[in-house]
């Protein structure tokens, strides 16, 4: 196996000196990918980036494209670097870094899963974020035909790459909030098997969420709305998986 690590980077120019410290002790390479951050955030990453050149990538994208844009950009490029796997961790802090031994010793009994972070929340998290992301995994367990993704929409988890690139070359995907959705559920589809590992998610370190409420409630409903049209297209087979 050989795995990197992606982040999005959107703004959070203060919580990815601390995310970036926690990874260092990892031995990862890691892939940052600006997403049209404002000057401070990028004159941020370019100092992380040289500072640590011997293990770090910065990609950058001259406009904000949305999580997913970053991703994918992210993950292409360790494509073309020649790794198996991919890590993709937030940069504002939410995710526990210390989670990575996991995720690779889970990868390593399972190198063909998708291993998915299943995240137990602090007390900050609004309930609101919580009672609609119920929600939204209620529509996976649809549009799967199955419980087993128990949670689409955690940003920490690890990609076999193979099966992405396979994706890829088949399948244009979300390029915002409904990325991680959409990419989860159609590599489900794809026949990969799903690995759910529980982790901790705290509110962001420096208090900045980037989801919008109506348009990304909006997109993601969107989302499942077409997933539900490709499951029922591929439900007898999601039947017989299943059974």
């Amino acid at each position: 196996m050989k795995t990197c690590i992606v982040i999005p980077v959107y703004n959070h120019h203060e919580a990815v000196i601390q995310v970036i410290g926690a990874l260092k002790k990892t031995g990862l390479p890691c892939i940052m990918v600006n997403d049209g951050s404002s000057p401070e955030c990028t004159e941020t990453l370019k100092t992380l980036a040289r500072r640590e050149k011997e293990w770090i990538w910065l990609l950058h994208r001259p406009n904000n494209g949305g999580k997913g844009a970053a991703v994918k950009d992210g993950l292409r490029l360790a494509i073309e670097q020649h790794y198996s796997h991919a890590i993709q961790i937030d940069a504002d802090g939410q995710h526990c870094p210390d989670d990575i031994e996991r995720f690779l010793k889970t990868s390593a009994r399972h190198p063909e899963h998708l291993i998915l972070g299943f995240p137990h929340f602090d007390e900050n998290a609004p309930k609101s974020r919580l009672y609609g992301r119920l929600l939204t995994n209620v529509w996976i367990w649809i549009n799967t035909l199955s419980f087993a993704i128990k949670d689409g929409m955690c940003g920490f988890r690890c990609y076999p790459l193979k099966a992405v690139e396979k994706l890829f070359v088949h399948q244009p995907l979300g390029e915002r909030m409904d990325f991680d959705i959409e990419i989860a559920v159609r590599l489900y589809w794809q026949g990969v098997k799903i690995s759910n590992l529980p982790t901790r998610v705290d509110y962001p370190l420096d208090g900045l969420s980037h989801f919008q409420m109506w348009r990304d409630n909006l997109l993601i409903s969107r989302k499942h709305a077409q997933l539900f049209f490709g499951m029922i297209i591929r439900s007898p087979r999601l039947l017989v998986r299943h059974f």
